[in-house]
């Protein structure tokens, strides 16, 4: 299956580009974009205000709206301190797997794209396809979210999006949205001896979460009577808390990490508000008082959108033809699908691989799964030539 040979080509190819969302994803950005050129691709390439990133935005067909986009994101999760079989960044083939950091999430859907741009520039006819491309999606996608604001500003817009994300293929049609922090807590250092004359910020922190677990015990009855999502409810997780120097000095900083996944937006405006209602009623007055430039802040990692089901939704309509499924799911884990969904466009998620290989050392990619999304692909092209 020659489709197959040069996908696998393509796949190794991004597989040996090291896009950890720490680093930059230009060089990996670049060869996909000499790839769509080639193809006949309008390619458009958009900086990150970092200057050392890019999302990379391509238009194959006529300069019209209403197009459908092929969307995946190209940094991967790191492989420090994971115990691989062999070098991440060089893929390995092996009983019918694929090998390497990023062959499911989600290089593979990307590379299968890439080989099908030149059947895709011969048979489109009045649909615009587009390909879409995005930076730190595993740290809170960003690169959508300027993609988004590019996007906006435009007179045209597509208005069908598949997030290639590994579902086995199968249509999803929804999940929960995530929202990450960090609290931040500045105190006064002193003498472990003498805690009354210092603000421990560890101390304050402990309290922080003690108040978000309560919180978080709250969630359960505040859950859609109709809510499709497992659980049904939004939830909570501290995922880590980190503070002090020494066991006899009083802690002048320390810091939480958290998030929840929302299933609506009143609950995560709940959470927060009785968090600030904390820090300003009695955490802040408690620490002022020793130290009037005490402070806590909270900062924003990102507050990504869930996708939403619709009753109307042509994305899942294609994809169904395509793919021959006849049903839609929801899954736990984000995307950056419910953020096309907020420019209007009908999105589903669908791409090769399981999640359950996402994240973990030797991460693979069973090439069956890479075959049934090029048929996918294939019959996609055959679409937009009728």
């Amino acid at each position: 299956m020659e489709a197959l040979t040069r996908t696998k080509a393509i796949l190794r190819d991004l597989i040996a580009f090291p896009t950890v969302s720490s680093d930059s994803n230009l060089a990996m950005i670049d060869y996909i974009g000499d790839l769509l050129q080639n193809a006949g691709a309008r390619v458009e390439i958009i900086k990150a205000p970092c200057g050392t990133k890019a999302n990379l935005f391509a238009t194959l067909g006529p300069d019209v709206g209403g197009g459908i986009v092929l969307s995946g994101h190209s940094d991967v999760v790191p492989v420090a301190d994971q115990d691989w079989s062999s070098d991440p960044f060089d893929m390995v083939e092996k009983n019918g797997n694929l090998y390497g950091r990023g062959t499911c999430d989600m290089k593979g859907f990307i590379a299968a794209t890439l080989a099908m741009a030149p059947q895709f520039a011969a048979q489109i006819q009045t649909r615009p396809l587009h390909f879409a491309f995005t930076y730190d999606e595993e740290i809170g996608c960003f690169g959508a979210r300027h993609l988004a604001d590019t996007l906006a500003a435009r007179d045209l817009s597509p208005s069908v999006a598949i997030i290639g994300e590994p579902t086995m293929m199968r249509i999803i049609e929804g999940h929960k949205g995530c929202y990450e922090y960090s609290t931040h807590f500045h105190g006064l250092e002193g003498h472990g001896s003498a805690p009354d004359l210092g603000v421990n910020a560890v101390e304050i922190a402990v309290q922080y979460v003690a108040r978000l677990l309560d919180l978080k015990a709250q969630l359960p009855a505040k859950a859609p009577e109709t809510c499709p999502f497992d659980p049904p409810w939004t939830t909570v997780n501290v995922g880590a808390l980190n503070g002090g120097v020494a066991h006899n000095v009083i802690a002048s900083r320390a810091q939480v990490d958290w998030e929840m996944r929302p299933v609506q937006t009143s609950d995560a405006d709940f959470v927060k508000s009785a968090l600030r209602d904390l820090c300003d009623t009695e955490l802040l007055p408690k620490m002022r008082a020793v130290f009037p430039d005490a402070r806590i802040e909270l900062e924003t990692i990102g507050e990504v959108a869930g996708l939403i089901p619709t009753e109307t939704n042509e994305a899942r309509q294609i994809v169904s033809e395509l793919t021959g499924g006849n049903s839609a799911d929801l899954v736990a884990f984000s995307t950056e699908a419910g953020i096309f969904q907020a420019l209007g466009m009908d999105v589903v998620v669908c791409g090769p691989g399981s999640i359950e290989q996402a994240h973990k050392a030797d991460e693979y990619l069973a090439e069956d799964q890479l075959i049934q999304c090029l048929t996918m692909l294939s019959r996609l092209g055959a679409r937009l030539g009728t």
